[in-house]
């Protein structure tokens, strides 16, 4: 193992006003946290409002499990993906979440993600062509990532031959978040939502043409009902809360439809892009799961060889420990509480900020180190330590399906490649609404038969 550390965001050593902190968070969100989150189990301040960043495990476990009605998701969170995502799963609260969750569930069962694990496979072994095609030159992993789970969601979505543009789709909500998702100082100062947020209205006109070209779609897929294997959107479709039989109607389902071909996709992407940065970051660490692919694997990746994969598995968690795609969630305080031994009050903005909390200095050794072996005894791990998918009755519906399709795509691509770094192309961690890496990831990529 080398003593080296791979890239990391630099947190702040100084304290901010409300100016510098909307500077930095317009560049990169996770650059307004504070290093001492790194070391404290928990750090207040006030810009504009009164904020928490909390880091303690038995805390979260409060925010995330125990009080979770008392802690919503903030406005600002809602502010923002309101207009792509409606009232979808990932922004719905109280009882409107609660059936639309049950509804859902069923759909990510462990059978039917198992049943959609063949397009996963496809879609690894069009990458591992792509990157030989490319021959000896630099890629960037992460564009091939992006473009190989977005191949994933949109089979697994929408296959057969609706009148449907996911990519369309993909680049009207990208194009809004790169519009609208840089934090606003109306935001931050807790302004209402009627006031006007000039950038998030110029992309109005383009996210409502692809709300109606998405219903159409789902319309038509009600009336002509699945064909073979049924994916997300019949399952979706079939999908009934068992406590109310309520079922969802097109607008529901084109929201959380929506949600789902974003997320779904990109941060599998990321996870991987970030998993062959540290393969190629950490030679040993790659030749030991290269072993274990070759091992097992004849071809590509299958579902049924997932469980077979162990220490590859353990590669993807550990990319989630030092590059979260969700850096950082935040949720309003709806009613005084305590945490830490310290006053929450009415309003206050409470945020967990996933990337510190998987760096602390007082929960994990060498926190900064790339150390896959952290996973091997998954027991070990304090549950409210790790939260790449987050927790609670909202941990992530989608968890499973991004593991699997991401041990797939991992153990195809390093059976086959031995991924080198291109000197002084390091990636830059970079969070606006997902931790990406600004630049790119550029790897070599050699053929090892």
């Amino acid at each position: 193992m080398t003593a080296a550390t791979p890239v990391r965001v630099p947190l702040v050593t100084e304290p901010m006003g409300i100016l510098g902190s909307l500077r930095a968070a317009r560049a990169n969100v996770l650059s307004i946290i504070p290093d001492l989150a790194t070391r404290q189990p928990m750090v207040s301040g006030r810009t504009g409002k009164r904020w928490h960043m909390v880091m303690d495990p038995g805390a979260i476990r409060r925010i995330l499990l125990e009080e979770v009605d008392n802690y919503p998701k903030s406005i600002v969170t809602k502010n923002l993906l309101k207009p792509a995502i409606g009232e979808s799963l990932f922004i719905a609260e109280g009882a409107h979440w609660r059936w639309q969750r049950r509804a859902a569930a069923p759909a990510f069962s462990h059978r039917n993600v198992m049943n959609l694990a063949p397009m996963m496979t496809a879609a690894a072994d069009r990458s591992a062509n792509r990157i030989a095609d490319a021959g000896p030159r630099a890629v960037d992993v992460a564009e091939d990532m992006v473009r190989t789970t977005f191949d994933v969601i949109s089979d697994v979505t929408f296959s057969g031959g609706d009148t449907f543009d996911p990519e369309g789709v993909h680049r009207a909500i990208d194009h809004y978040i790169s519009a609208a998702g840089k934090i606003s100082l109306f935001d931050i100062l807790g302004f209402p939502d009627w006031v006007p947020r000039p950038a998030r209205a110029s992309s109005g006109a383009q996210l409502r043409q692809m709300k109606a070209v998405a219903d159409t779609a789902v319309e038509e897929r009600r009336a002509r009902g699945p064909e073979g294997v049924p994916d997300l959107l019949d399952l979706l479709l079939s999908g009934e809360d068992p406590e109310t039989k309520r079922k969802m109607n097109t607008a529901e389902l084109r929201d959380n439809l929506l949600t789902f071909i974003v997320a779904g996709h990109e941060t599998t992407a990321l996870t991987l892009a970030w998993s062959l940065y540290l393969c190629a970051f950490d030679q040993d660490v790659q030749d030991r799961a290269r072993a274990e692919a070759q091992a097992v694997l004849d071809g590509p990746a299958t579902g049924k060889d997932v469980e077979r994969l162990p220490f590859i598995r353990q590669i993807a968690d550990e990319a989630l420990r030092l590059y979260p795609p969700a850096g950082m969630i935040s949720r309003t305080a709806q009613a005084a509480d305590t945490l830490c031994g310290r006053e929450v009050r009415p309003g206050d903005t409470v945020i967990i900020p996933i990337y510190a909390l998987h760096r602390s200095h007082l929960l994990w050794n060498d926190p900064d180190l790339f150390d896959p072996g952290r996973f091997a005894d998954r027991k070990s791990v304090d549950r409210y330590a790790y939260l790449p998918f987050g927790d609670g009755p909202r941990i992530c519906i989608g968890a499973s399906f991004a593991l699997q399709e991401a041990v797939i795509i991992l153990a195809t691509l390093l059976a086959r490649f031995r991924f080198r770094p291109v000197p002084g192309r390091d990636p830059k961690p970079v969070m606006i609404l997902t931790l990406r890496p600004e630049g790119g990831v550029w790897l070599t990529a050699e053929e090892v038969g």
